[in-house]
């Protein structure tokens, strides 16, 4: 799989190439090193990294000797009114020296208030306020860090009545304002655009898709709510879904190749299917587009 060149890409934010990559899982690392596959990149969850040694450094040090990196983070708390955990960033920051990554990513969302910390992405009401306080927090990364991050939109299951400001429009001022990238994950968009009932492809044309640093590609778990409405579920642990792949082929018609990651955190298979699923977003990625 040979990355392609990215066009209109802000390199600022990302300097990962436009190919597919995986997410790092301790039980495929001997599988890579020994059979090194075709990838663009791997990208691992920060959090699990925050520590000085251990059997997930001595993989990832090989692997990143091989591979491009991006690192995410899922608990930063960008979105929380409270100050940014001093020492959770420092953590971060070491972690980013360490291994020079090609792109480092939060989640619009917020995790802990009080002491008390959610094993959770949690919404925020999207106002002027809490606009600031992003851009905010964002600036005090990137400088800790020093340079951009790519910031994740959301998959919501609910709105927050004090809302002032359209998610896409939120994003486009925190990009704007901060001088992140856009980490857009799709099925966090097709996730909320069936929980919302709003138009996935409009919400796509919203976002600033010229500081699109990185895409995710996921699969979602199906429910219903209690008044029996179809309830999608960001689970991350199941096939990327064909509407999301629809989403994909879209995207790509109208920004030309990105960096994309297949994203599975729970229930992993083995590594020939994820695998399997990168080979078909190499596919569509070097396909050639629709004029």
């Amino acid at each position: 799989m040979t990355p392609t060149t990215p066009r209109g890409r802000d390199a600022g934010a990302s300097r990962l190439p436009a190919g597919v990559g995986l997410g790092l899982k301790l039980q495929h690392a001997d599988t890579i090193l020994a059979e090194q596959p075709p990838l663009a990149f791997f990208e691992i969850h920060a959090e699990n990294y925050m520590v000085a040694g251990g059997p997930r450094h001595h993989y990832l040090e090989r692997i990143r000797a091989r591979y491009p990196l991006s690192i995410h983070g899922v608990g930063m708390s960008i979105g929380g009114e409270e100050a940014l955990d001093r020492e959770h960033l420092a953590r971060l920051a070491r972690l980013v020296a360490r291994y020079q990554p090609e792109a480092v990513s939060e989640h619009l969302a917020w995790t802990g208030h009080g002491g008390h910390f959610a094993n959770d992405l949690l919404p925020l009401a999207y106002t002027p306020a809490s606009l600031q306080r992003v851009c905010d927090h964002i600036g005090q990364i990137q400088d800790c860090l020093q340079g951009p991050i790519l910031l994740e939109n959301p998959a919501t299951y609910l709105t927050l009545a004090s809302s002032s400001l359209e998610e896409a429009d939120f994003i486009n001022q925190v990009v704007r304002r901060s001088g992140c990238g856009l980490l857009l994950d799709l099925n966090n968009v097709y996730v909320s655009a069936v929980n919302h009932g709003h138009d996935a492809l409009a919400y796509l044309e919203a976002l600033p898709l010229d500081r699109i640093g990185e895409l995710h590609l996921a699969g979602f778990d199906e429910q219903r709510d209690d008044a029996g409405a179809r309830l999608l579920i960001d689970s991350h642990g199941a096939p990327i879904a064909e509407p999301v792949w629809a989403l994909y082929r879209r995207l790509l018609a109208r920004t030309g190749p990105r960096p994309t990651l297949i994203e599975r955190d729970n229930q992993i298979p083995a590594f020939a299917e994820l695998l399997a699923e990168a080979r078909r977003a190499e596919a569509l990625l070097t396909a050639p587009m629709e004029s």
